[in-house]
This record gives C-alpha cells, structure tokens and sequence, in this order.
C-alpha cells in the first residue's frame, strides 16, 4: 500500500495515502518557510496547481558497478511499461498525448499568445497525470482554450484528432477518471479503462463474484486484467508477453533479465526470474509466487517494486495501475526506524482493538528508509512518500511485508521551499511554534506508525471476505483511515520516547495532533472545486476521521470551532481525550473489517467523509488564494546514462538531470513509446 500519503503534496502537513501509495498520492509537504541547504536546483517548474521537483540519488558512487548496472536495468525495466498506466488510466489517453506532442514540437505560429500558453499549460497538466484526468481528485482537465483553437494548431501542424478523442477534452463525457458516488453506476461512469465502456457495476461482481479462489491463499482476481463483453459475453484481457500491452511487456521482460544477470544474490535473482515469468504469463499464481520471494529477498542494498498494483484507481477495487520504484538502501536511516519493526508486537498487544481482532504474532514487518533512483506509471510524477507491498493480505500474515520510506524525495520536498500557508490556518503562535519545532519528526513517525504497524495490524474474523469484498468501494478509505488511526493514537504514547524516537513525545503528539485535525476539517479542501464532494479515498479517509473525532469530542470541547475575522480555525483544547477518541474510532474501524461491516462502512464514509460544507470550502479556498506555491507536486526523474567502451561494455553511468519537465516528457514518449 502507498503512502500517497498518489503524492499531492501540501503545505499542511505530511498527509498520508497507501501502495501498497504511498503515492501516488500524495501527501507530504514542508510545512514552514524554508529554503534549499545547498545549490542543488530542487524545483523545475510550475504551472496551473502543480509543482515539478528534482531529486539527487546521494550514495550512487558507493555502489559497485554490478549494483549500479542492476538500479540501470531496473529503471529502464520500469520505464518501458510507461505507457500502460497511460492507456490504463483512459482509453483516448495515449492518442490525445500522441497528438498534443506533435502540436508542441511543430508549431511555429504565434507562441506569445494566451492561447498557446494555455495550450502548453494543459499539456503539461496532461504529462503530470499521466492523463487528461487530474491526478489527485481525477475530474477531467479543463482546457483554457477554445475546440475552434486546437483544430487550428492541429491543422497548422498536420496532426490528425477526431472524433470521440477530440471532442472528449471539452465536452462532459467521462467527467470523473474514478466515480465513487453512492447514487452512480460506479464502473459504467467511471472513465478508468479497466473496464469495457459497456462494463456495468453488477457485471463486475457477479463476473468476480463467480470465481472460486483457495479460502486460505486466494488470488488477488481480477489485478492484471481488463474486463470487456465480447459478445453480450464478459471475458478478460490479460496483461502479458502476446497478450493486452504486450508490446510494452516484452521490453520489460527484457531489462528485467538483465536485471536477473547481476543480481546481488540468490534470492533476489529467483524473485526477478519470477517477475520475468508474470509477465511472460500474467498468472496471478505466479505473481503470488514473485511477492512471496520479492518479500523474504531482503539482504541486498537494492530492491525494486514493479507490477500492476493498487488498485486505488478501480472503482470496485480489483485492477492493479502499473508501477515501479527502484531503490537504494539509506543504511543510517534505516537503522533508526527498525525499532519500529522490532516492536511491531507491542503495539499491537496494548492497541484499543477488541482482543479478537488482535493479531497473536505479527509476522515479519520490515521499515526501511531507501533512496530512490528511479520510478514510473503510478508513481510518476506524482510519487507516494512511503509503500508497504505486498497487498494480498495472506501474504502479509504469512510471510512479511516489506515497509519504506522514500527519504531522498522526502528530502527533496522539505527543500524545495514552501509557503506562509501554516500561518495562515493554524489557530495560534503555539500551534504554529509546535508544527516548527515538532512538525517534520511527526509526519515521519506517523508516516512510519501507518505502514509498519498501522497496515499490519489486526486480523478479519474467520469466515468473513476480505475487504475488496466485503466493504466494496469503501475498502480504500476505511483501511487508509484505519492505518492512519493506528499511527494517530500512539503519536500520543510515551513509549515513542521510551524507544528513542521523539526527544519530548508530548510535544511531538500534540503537533502531529494539530496538523491532522488542521488538514482533515481544513486545508485539503484547497485541491477540490467549489461546489465538489470529496471523491479521493485518502481524502476521505482524513475527512472522515477528523469530523467523526470532532463531533465525539464537541460535549466536552475536546476540539473548539473558532471564527477569527472571518476565518474558521480549529483548536485542540484536550490532547489526552482527543487520543481517547481516535482510540474508539480505531477500534470501531478494525471491527468494521474484521467483521466485513459493509453498512457500518457505508454510514462512516458517507456521514462523515463525502460532503463539503459550501461555505466553509468558499473561505478556505478565499484564504488560499493569496499563495503562489502550487498544492501539488511531483517529480523529474535522474537520468543515469551507461559510459562504455569501445566494445559496447558499460564501465560506467552517469547521473544527469533533466534540464525542464517538458524536456523529460517528450523524451520518454520517444524512447519508451511502446503502444500504439
């Protein structure tokens, strides 16, 4: 699961969403005013609400040549399979990108006008979500200029776009990439491409809810398919070598069995031989067979994700979105927060969950802080911040998951600058001194508590589906909430400093206290339109949990509504109580999965998650109107180019970095432009 906590990033507080993204997600950002520690050049560009950074790959010259020829393959596997989050994510997507590029690299009319810079503007915001749907709250992008406008370029340029590809960038079809409205459809009216444009809600669960999968270490169905009707007949197409994607597939077959040749041992080599034998027959037996290698592979310095994976992007919760990260151990920092893994079992035994719900042993939970090198579909550009894979659950209590944080990118946002937006929505001086101080140490622990023992925690009762089943589209939300909830309750706890995490543990909890309840109720609403619900699952999920613990708490003023010249505020008046509450919500929470309570799910999200108060929105959004800093940020990848000799051997790599986002993206459309 992804801590995306997908990531948009914001000037709130490090938010959390789950890869299983952490991103993508998005979630993380600089809370304070604060300026780059060295030359490094972090940001690339900005436009509309979206901010594109860089990151540095610190410790590359510590690796030997074989490890670093292994990071190469690993990226080059990844990028490859580029294009099918494209296609994945709409079905007109790689034609309308294939089209606007053209127009970008052969129009020599007027580029001074409004027009063409708002052409490049959405362009750009096209490259950013991999789409022309909005990566975070996946409404369609809306162009700034006239249909009369882009059929003038295109002509002007020779470029062929019609028909449904043309009309669908200003018209109202396909409005919403995900729809999770309770009153819709939610496959038929959702424009991810998972799903035959004929494809309805009922066709997916009685096609899945047919198949029969072993009770004990079930399959995860559906993960690497596409579900179309041939016929009036549902069958599915599957991504593999000669199958959906293919092309793209076998390039990733090919730098993965490089990868294979200079692995650092025997059990990463068997778990990327394994990969290689996925997608050459896209088994998900064999996909089961990968995770559990990938999972117990654990003594290299480099690891890797790659697959169809979260299935965040589905509204029914069984297709995987393509993704890949490469990376590199960060041996300091990962010693650190093994403690957290160490302890696994202590938290889960003094945890406010019924006894039942308890797991007796938590199972190989790793926390590691890994530098990335390298990431694509999903992940790109907008990145999570922290991933705990895998996601089939049994083999999570089997054998272990593994749970990272990816320090470098945390790094590069902290660096890149930020805002006065905390000064703005925080209640007062203390708040605001305590977000300094405490704030950055508290997103990382929660970040940590959420994946290591926040995702791990708990178990469903026997008998009972698992979640994608039993909780249907409120699976993402309520496990999201759940984890987030875990981390919440012991920022409060003591036992932090006991471990030698916090130096004032009181001081951190109340700071990471604030900045959840602040985010929840308050500045998230500045990525939504007015006039939106919430639709994105994280967004729910920190909705839902920060009114729920407001209303528990409002009798006793645990939390106090204040309105200051206008502006709305929120101040904690009783930390102590306030755990109490995210205690009782845990647990209510975990009993809602253990016991697959789909009406009680229901009721949470919806009650507490989905509406936005109109004229609270109209302020926040009033408020925000005064800062620049876009609320969303993503990332360039390094570029790691092979020097050879003079018989074509690699001797070497060097890292550059891309001298502008567009200079990225029009690159990887011409090296890795596998589907038509």
């Amino acid at each position: 699961m992804k801590l995306r906590f997908f990531i948009a990033i914001t000037l709130f507080g490090m938010l959390f969403y789950s890869c299983g993204e952490d991103k993508k997600q998005e979630d993380a950002m600089p809370k304070v005013e604060e300026v780059a520690t060295d030359d490094f050049s972090y940001q690339v560009d900005q436009f509309a609400d979206l901010k594109v950074l860089r990151y540095k790959i610190p410790g590359w010259a510590d690796l030997s040549l074989d490890e670093q020829k292994l990071v190469y393959y690993l990226t080059q596997a990844g990028l490859a399979g580029r294009d099918i989050m494209w296609a994945q994510n709409y079905r007109h997507n790689l034609t309308i990108r294939k089209a606007l590029e053209n127009v970008y690299t052969k129009y020599d009319g007027d580029k001074n006008s409004e027009d063409w810079k708002n052409f490049e503007v959405y362009l750009k915001r096209v490259w950013f979500s991999n789409g022309i749907h909005h990566h975070y709250s996946t409404a369609k992008l809306k162009p700034d200029f006239s249909a009369e406008y882009l059929q003038e370029i295109l002509t002007a340029t020779n470029t062929t776009l019609e028909g449904e590809a043309f009309d669908v960038i200003f018209n109202d079809k396909d409005s919403k990439k995900v729809n999770l409205s309770k009153d819709a459809d939610i496959v038929l009216e959702s424009a991810i491409n998972f799903y035959g444009p004929d494809v309805t809600t009922a066709d997916v669960e009685a096609f899945y809810g047919a198949i029969e999968v072993d009770a004990n270490e079930p399959i995860e169905k559906g993960l690497n398919t596409k579900l179309v009707k041939e016929n009036g007949k549902l069958v599915e197409k599957v991504y593999k070598s000669g199958g959906l994607y293919g092309e793209a597939i076998d390039k990733i077959i090919y730098w993965l069995e490089k990868a294979e040749g200079v692995a650092e041992d025997e059990n990463q080599a068997k778990a990327l031989s394994l990969l290689v034998e996925y997608y050459k027959t896209g088994s998900l037996e064999t996909w089961d067979d990968y995770a559990v290698a990938w999972v117990n592979s654990t003594e290299g310095d480099i690891d890797w994700i790659n697959g169809f994976i979260e299935v965040y992007n589905d509204p029914k919760g069984y297709k995987g979105s393509y993704e890949t990260i490469v990376e590199i151990k960060d041996f300091d920092m990962s010693k650190k927060m093994a403690v957290l893994s160490k302890e696994a079992q202590w938290f889960e035994d003094n945890s406010p969950l019924m006894e039942e719900h308890k797991k007796k042993e938590v199972k190989g939970v790793s926390y590691k802080t890994v530098i990335v090198a390298g990431e694509a579909g999903d992940a790109s550009p907008a990145t999570p911040i922290g991933v705990n894979l895998p996601n089939n659950n049994w083999i999570r209590q089997n054998h272990g998951s593994k749970s990272v944080s990816l320090g470098n990118i945390i790094d590069a946002y902290n660096n890149a600058g930020g805002s006065g937006r905390l000064q703005e929505f925080a209640h007062d001086e203390e708040e605001i001194e305590l977000e300094k101080k405490y704030g950055q140490l508290a997103d990382k622990l929660h970040t940590a508590l959420h994946e290591v023992v926040g995702h791990a925690s708990g178990q469903i009762n026997p008998g009972v589906g698992t979640p994608k089943e039993t909780l249907k589209s409120y699976k993402s939300t309520i496990e999201e909430g759940r984890a987030d909830l875990f981390g919440l309750y012991y920022l409060m706890d003591p036992k932090l400093q006991e471990l030698g995490l916090v130096e004032d543990w009181e001081a951190t909890g109340k700071a990471a206290y604030d900045g959840y309840i602040r985010n929840g109720l308050i500045t998230q609403l500045v990525r939504l339109e007015l006039g939106d619900d919430v639709e994105e699952s994280h967004m729910r999920n920190r909705q839902w949990v920060s009114a729920w613990a407001f209303e528990q708490g409002e009798a006793d003023g645990v939390i106090e509504k204040v309105t200051r010249d206008g502006n709305t505020h929120y101040d904690i008046k009783d930390y102590t109580k306030l755990r109490e509450i995210f205690g009782r919500l845990l647990r209510e929470t975990q009993r809602i999965t253990s016991e697959g309570d789909y009406e009680a799910a229901k009721a949470l999200v919806e009650d507490y998650g989905v509406k936005v108060d109109q004229e609270l929105h109209k302020q926040v959004l009033d408020r925000n109107s005064k800062f620049k800093s876009a609320p969303y940020s993503g990332f360039v990848n390094p570029v790691i180019v092979p020097d050879t000799d003079d018989t074509g051997e690699i001797t070497g790599f060097t890292i550059k970095q891309p001298g502008s986002f567009e200079e990225q993206m029009l690159n990887y459309s011409k090296e890795y432009g596998y589907l038509d």
